[in-house]
């Protein structure tokens, strides 16, 4: 059975992983409204309108979320009224890493946006609102030196206590959510936040992969775990059907480490890497240390891109 389709609003939807999230809602049937500064590519632009929005102004975001959905001239309310809430708000919006602009900025920019279009969205009745965070909560990525991970594997419930702005905004936007979610948790909204890991899109696995096989003990500030671009735009397609959860966290993560493990486990291979890193579970022989049990178990995802498929 077909499911239904939603009026989703996306922000960010024309950077690398919105395009990817665009184009899975719409083969779904899903209706589309794109907030960002920069326009989609031609092969979707055709079909969803992107509305040029500053997120760090609150009117603008406001006024945003209020919008119809497509340009006409002259509107047929009969079609589309004026005023109508979107079914869902998927916030990517924001600088995906430090070092693009200054740190304060990146901070400002990052962390109000997510407000702005939290505050607002939720006030507005919004009753499914999705949050882009990222794996870099859990401290290696960007950290000073090298660093460990907590523990193996790395679920939602482990500390997050980064050290770079870039993971400090993040950790700021999940804290915002999870409040507002709290306080309109009666009005029934559901606030999802996905920690996004590395993003590897369609045709850049042999590239990822090239740098990451040189020595895959050099790469242990990724956690050997990847997000597929496509199958995270399946997760938010998931989520926006998926009622009642309130709030939560994902690690939106693929199914497997990124070693080759053939005659060996993903356990064997983590042991030798980071000797002093605890286990807590028995892991899976290929699981990802990142894992991503959690949003299969809640809202049924299976992956349909390994990294296996596409790499030598």
């Amino acid at each position: 059975m077909a499911s239904p389709a939603k009026r989703i609003i996306v922000t960010g939807g024309s950077g690398q992983v919105g395009q990817h999230v665009i184009a899975t809602l719409l083969s779904h049937g899903h209706d589309v409204l794109n907030l960002d500064i920069a326009p989609l590519p031609p092969s979707l632009s055709s079909k969803v309108h992107t509305l040029r929005t500053d997120l760090t102004d609150s009117g603008q975001v406001h006024s945003a979320l209020t919008s119809r959905f497509h340009p006409a001239c002259p509107f047929d309310p009969a079609t589309e009224p004026l005023n109508q809430i979107p079914d869902a708000v998927i916030h990517l919006a924001g600088y995906p890493r430090g070092m693009i602009v200054p740190d304060g900025e990146m901070y400002r920019v990052n962390t109000l946006a997510s407000y702005n279009v939290i505050e607002a969205a939720c006030r507005l009745g919004v009753k499914k609102i999705l949050v882009a965070s990222t794996v870099c909560v859990y401290g290696p990525p960007y950290a000073e030196g090298d660093m460990d991970l907590p523990c193996f594997p790395v679920d939602e419930e482990v500390d997050t206590n980064p050290m770079d702005v870039y993971a400090i905004s993040k950790v700021c936007v999940e804290k915002t959510a999870r409040g507002f979610a709290r306080r309109f948790a009666s009005f029934g909204v559901d606030i999802y936040v996905f920690r996004i890991a590395a993003v590897i899109p369609p045709g850049e696995y042999e590239r990822f992969f090239t740098s990451w096989r040189a020595d895959p003990r050099d790469h242990k500030a990724v956690g050997w775990s990847y997000t597929d671009a496509q199958d995270f735009g399946k997760m938010c397609h998931l989520a926006v059907l998926k009622d009642g959860l309130g709030f939560q966290i994902f690690n939106a993560t693929n199914d497997d480490i990124t070693v080759e493990t053939r005659g060996s486990t993903a356990t064997a291979f983590l042991k030798q890497a980071s000797p002093s890193v605890p286990f807590t579970r028995e892991m899976g022989e290929t699981e990802a240390p990142l894992t991503n049990r959690k949003v299969k178990e809640l809202l049924g995802f299976q992956q349909d891109h390994s990294w296996r498929m596409y790499v030598a």
